[in-house]
Parts: C-alpha cells; structure tokens; sequence
C-alpha cells in the first residue's frame, strides 16, 4: 500500500517549496543588469575585487597574500594582501575552483558577476532561520520573502555588483543568528558556530566593527537589567575569545582587536563578565560580612589596576585612537569638519527621510509595529533582536551606505509585525466564516463584537495590497535605480529606444592599446580601480584613498593653473591626464561637479614650494560656482577647466543655445576658446564623456616654442 504524506510531511513539503521560490525571486530579481546590458562588473571598487581576484586564482593565495602592486599610487605603490579584506575573493576564487573541479568551466569574471546575487539568496534562508527563532515559522517565511527583494539589500547584491557587501551581508546575519542561537540554547557548539562566522565577516568587511560592539552592548544591558545568565556567559565568553584570536589573523586586521579603541567596548565587557561571575562564586562560598569587605577591596583595586592600564597603554601608544570614518559615525559633522576625503563620498552623506522610503517602502512603518510585537514578549532573542535594529536605525541615519545594515534586520522586525497582525486578524475572519463555535461565542459576537469579522477582512485586505505594492516598488526599484552599471550608461531616445553611452570602456582600452605598458595616468581617485583593472595601466591614485596627502596632491594638480599643474605632473612622472567631462551629454557626475571636493582636499595638505588654494577664488564675485562668463579667473584659469572644455566652445549641444552650452550646468562656458601650453589632446570617447591628454615632453615643448617665433 502507498503511505499517505502527513500533515507535517505536506507543511514540510510546502515550506520547502516557498523557500525554493524564495531563493529564485532573490536570484532571478538581481539579473535586470545582466538581461540589459550583458554580464559586466559594476562601480568602481567591484573592479578592483576582480582584479585581485583574477591574481589570486592565476598566483595562488601565498603570492596573493603577499603581493605588492607598484602600478597602484605611483611612486609608492600598495601592499595588496595586508591592506583588503581577502574574504570575497577568497570566497570567489573557491567557487571557481570548485566549478571547475566537477568540469563547470565558467570564466572567473562571470564567477564575480553572480557570487552577490547567489549569496542573497543564502541571506534570505538566513533570515528565515531567523524569524523562526524570533517567533515561528511564518514569520520567517516572511522575513525571507521581504529580504529577498528589498532595495535596500538589492543595491549592493545585483549581478555584477562585486563588492564586499555581497558576501559580508550573509556573513553579518548569520553571525547574529548564530549568537541567537548560543544565547538561547547556552551551548559551546553555537558559541562557537558564531565565533567561525564571525571570523568570515572580518575577513569580507570593515563592517565587523559593528558586531563586536553590538553584541558587548547587549550583553551590558542583560547584565545591568539583572537578566544575566550562564547561558549568556558561555555565549559571550566563547564567542569573545575565539572570535578575536580568529580575527587577528586578517592581516588587515592584525593586532586591532586588542590596541584599538573600537574593540575596547568588548574587551571591558568580557572583563567585567568574569569579574561578575567570579563574584558571584565568592559569594557562595564566604560569609556576607567578608564578603562586603572582600568585595569593597577588589572592586578599588580593579578599577585602580584597569585605569593604570589604559592610562598606560594611551601614553606609549598601544592603544590606538578611533579612526576617523567610526568617529565619524559618532559625530556626523567631524568628516565634514576635519577629513574632506571622507566627506566628498557620496555614500558617506547622511540618510534623507526619501531614502528610507525608497529602499525599506512599507518597512518603514512595519518595523514600528513589529518592535512593539518584539518588546512586548520580553526574552533574551527579541532583546537582542530589538537592540539590533535600533542601532542599525541610528546608523543608517549617519551614513546612508549603512542602509545595507538596516535592511536585513528592518525585514524581519517587520515579518514579525506582518505575520503577528495577519495572524491575528485571520483568526477573526476564520471565525466568522466558520461560525461562532459556541454559545459564549454567539453571544459576544451579537453584544459587543458583530463587527469584528467585517473589519478584519478590510485590515487583511489592506495588508495584502501593501504587500503587493511592496513588491512593485521592489521591482520597479531593482530595475530601474539599481541595474545600470556605472561604467555602461544608458538613455532612452525620444522614439523610446535605448541609447548606450560605453565611453568609459572605449577610453580605458584606448589606454590599453595605444600607450606603452609603462604609461602613468593620473586622473581623480574614483577612478583608479577601473583604470587599472581595464586599462592596466599605472595609476597614481584610487578607491582606496589610504593616502590622503597623495589625492590632496592630485586635487592641487587639477586645481592649479597650467603652469603650476606641470611642476606637480613632471614631479609625479605623469604620461597622461584622464578627465570626465558631462557637458556634452549632460552626465551629471562629471569632474566639474566633483571639482570643489578637489580643491578642498587639496588644500587640506601642505606641499612644500606651493602656494595654498583657497575655495573662495573658485566662486563668482556673487559667491556662486559658476563655469559661464560669471566664473572666477582661477577657476577659468584651473586645469580641470582647461581639461574639460577644451574644443568644447564650438560645439552645438543644443539647437536653441549657442556653442559651448554645458547640458549639466545649463549655461555657455565662459572661454570658448582654451588653450593649452604643456598637455595636449590624446583622446576624447564618442559621447565627449571621458576626455585624455598626454603630457608633451620637453623636445614637443621646444619644437612647440620654435613654431610660434
């Protein structure tokens, strides 16, 4: 005879099954890029990712570890192994090697295309697990459900977007998760489990500073809240001490965990556990009369011992102080105030309330509901789980890059609202269609609740429609804002077709294969990594903006005026000058636009033999940045000027203005006709967006002379 599935094989069955579908939505909805465009890295930093995940599958991971780079920040170079985090293309250069094991012969680059997208779909399993030990199944079945889609995740896990977010979000969930599950079950086991992952996530982003400070904060307020356990103690004891010995061995991270300001929060935590435990031992054992002495000594002499210490430690410099990017998370005015660098990024820039919208939609007014559903059945998880989304509310609002914090956490606070109010609601609407099963029932339905069914068919009602506007906008959004790689633009044409804008590409292999291998570019640090994973060509800066004196030189180069600007390129070795320019295609992020930031930075390091630039001279007598015929000499005057409008001035961007109209600015350039003296034009792309210059030598410069007398 043929065994009938049960009830829980069929629930089983069916919850595998949404679970499947889960993970294709979380996949399938990151691909508009490549269905678009055609599998390509995007931004900037994921270039620098494939390049380095190209040496180490073609060198091995000893000379990944220890390679230098000297066509990185010419002249000095860049350590490469010592100065990243290898936890992505460690993970990525694995897949390859695994694929190819079983005969999957797929290029790396595509490996490094898809490894966010797939690693979203294990998020989304991670969330579920998630949910169900915050409450139950349907909870994290919804969970799931909305992490899968929500913008504020997708924006750093499309295909193609290769950064360290794409694996590091994974890595951050399941390390909570992991510490949920030592916390709740009190077992070496997890404690451990959370420990590994943890270890994964300082090795994939910067970001584990977060996790190290979260989960010390939590385990103060159980202490300080008298709901301090010995379950909590193998958690956190186990999780501390092998998750810091794990970290140390990131190269990157080396000694920071016991010297820098950032882990002092765990350390003191730790300490104060052990103290707290070991007087609890004390107290078993003596009598309380020697116990309150006993005590009275030890609490004066550790407080003694641990100021002499830190006080110790601050004087001969082991402890470290606390970087400017986590101050900065502190103090949202000190980037602005005291690192520019930090400043000028976009994704550095505080959240506006639009955003919150754009990338949570719905979320943003469920978290509150499901925090009141999470406090108001007080346990040790939804403590945890509450603490860490408030503080990932707080940080978000800081810096609008650590929206990829809260979105994960947003999603299942609010499946626990979202499956708490249906819930609820569901068992009137059942109720009322079933019937009232009892006289008691009858008469509260005719008395005081006749209404209860009726309104609780609009609420679920209502609830579904937000649902299914949520995931039109999560649609609409991953489409539309999230899958136009930077490096590929587009435009749609007046009849509805597709305009490709590929200059980018055009003008790094431009560079590739027309100048010596030799050749040094030096154009803005957003640029670098791109330049030198396309291009491979020798830059002076990049992305990693580890040197501030060194782009400040470059700022002060694109700042000055010709004449001053070759005095810092022949000192720098510089072969050619690669620019942005927007104003024929009206691309907004163009130099121009980014040029105050360079004069900010480079004016915030003093180089010897150079007068200082001042902001001022770069505005309108009426203090307005302008590049018409109201713009300041200096700025008129500057290199980046020269460079993006030079031979621009004849142009006909418009049939109703004149030449030389910036689409971007909106108004004619002030000096249509610009010369150069020490550069000259080696390359403008097809759409007047990427603009290179090649510095003459001083033969070109005496024959140049010689034509002009």
């Amino acid at each position: 005879m043929v065994r009938l599935p049960k009830k829980g094989d069929n629930e089983m069955l069916l919850r595998l099954a949404i679970l499947g579908m889960v993970c294709v939505l979380a996949v399938s909805t990151r691909l508009f890029a490549v269905l678009r465009y055609e599998s390509v890295i995007h931004e900037f930093d994921p270039y620098f990712n494939y390049r380095s995940t190209q040496y180490l599958v073609e060198n091995g991971f000893y000379d990944f570890h220890n390679w230098f780079d000297a066509t990185a920040w010419y002249p000095l170079g860049r350590i490469i192994g010592g100065t990243i985090y290898p936890g992505l293309m460690v993970t990525a250069a694995a897949a390859f090697k695994i694929l190819h094991f079983f005969n999957f012969t797929i290029a790396i680059r595509n490996v490094c295309v898809f490894t966010a997208p797939i690693f979203s779909a294990f998020t989304a399993l991670v969330a579920y697990d998630m949910g169900r030990e915050l409450k139950d199944e349907s909870t994290g079945l919804t969970a799931a459900a909305l992490l899968s889609i929500v913008p504020g995740f997708v924006s750093r896990s499309v295909a193609g977007s290769y950064d360290n977010e794409g694996v590091a979000i994974f890595a951050m969930l399941i390390t909570y998760l992991m510490w949920i599950k030592a916390v709740k079950y009190g077992t070496l086991f997890w404690a451990c489990i959370a420990a590994i992952a943890y270890f994964y996530m300082v090795s994939a982003w910067g970001a584990y500073v977060f996790i190290i400070n979260l989960i010390p904060l939590y385990t103060l307020i159980m202490l300080a809240t008298g709901r301090f356990s010995h379950r909590l103690y193998i958690a956190y004891s186990t999780f501390y001490v092998l998750g810091i010995l794990m970290s140390m061995a990131i190269a990157f991270v080396g000694f920071q965990p016991v010297q820098s300001s950032e882990h002092l929060l765990a350390a003191a935590t730790f300490a104060l556990v052990q103290a707290h435990v070991a007087v609890d031992f004390v107290r078993a054992l003596v009598r309380p009369q020697t116990f309150q002495q006993a005590f009275r000594m030890a609490a004066f002499g550790g407080a003694a011992a641990v100021a002499v210490v830190f006080v110790a430690a601050t004087l001969t410099g082991y402890r470290t102080p606390i970087t400017g990017r986590f101050y900065t998370l502190l103090d949202p005015t000190y980037a602005i105030k005291n690192i520019p660098i930090i400043a000028s990024v976009s994704e550095h820039q505080p959240t506006t309330w639009a955003s919150y919208f754009f990338d949570l939609h719905i979320l943003a007014f469920f978290v509150p509901v499901g925090l009141y559903y999470c406090l108001r059945t007080m346990n040790d998880v939804t403590i945890f789980v509450a603490l860490y989304c408030m503080a990932s509310v707080y940080f978000s609002g800081v810096m609008v890059r650590l929206m990829l914090v809260l979105a994960p956490i947003a999603c299942v606070i609010s499946a626990l609202g979202i499956s708490s109010l249906l819930s609820t609601y569901m068992r009137n609407v059942n109720r009322g269609l079933s019937g009232a099963s009892s006289k008691k029932d009858k008469k509260r339905e005719d008395n005081t609740m006749d209404y209860q069914f009726e309104a609780s068919i609009v609420i679920v009602l209502f609830i579904s429609a937000l649902l299914a506007l949520y995931v039109s906008h999560c649609v609409w959004v991953t489409a539309e804002a999230y899958s136009s790689p930077s490096i590929v633009l587009a435009a749609n044409a007046p009849d509805g077709s597709m305009i490709i804008f590929d200059d980018f590409r055009e003008a790094y292999w431009w560079l590739r294969q027309n100048t010596p291998e030799d050749s040094k570019v030096m154009s803005w640090w957003d640029y670098g990594y791109q330049l030198a994973a396309i291009a491979n060509r020798t830059v002076l800066v990049d992305n990693n903006t580890w040197n501030n004196s060194h782009i400040a030189t470059v700022g002060r180069a694109m700042a000055s005026s010709e004449d001053v600007a070759i005095k810092i390129l022949r000192r720098l070795d510089v072969d050619y000058v690669l620019v942005i320019a927007g104003a024929m295609t009206g691309y907004a992020s163009d130099d121009i636009n980014k040029f105050l930031w360079m004069v900010r930075i480079g004016n915030s390091t003093h180089i010897p033999g150079f007068a200082p630039i001042i902001e001022r001279d770069y505005f309108s007598e009426r203090n307005e940045y302008k590049i018409d015929a109201d713009a300041s000499p200096t700025m008129l005057n500057s290199l980046m000027y020269k460079l993006s409008y030079y031979n621009f001035g004849h142009m006909y961007t418009d049939q109703n203005r004149g030449p030389g109209f910036d689409r971007v600015r909106q108004a004619e350039i002030g000096d249509k006709n610009v010369q150069l003296k020490y550069l000259e034009e080696a390359f403008t792309s097809e759409h007047w967006i990427v603009r290179i210059y090649k510095v003459k030598d001083a033969q070109n410069l005496m024959s140049d002379a010689d034509v002009s007398m």
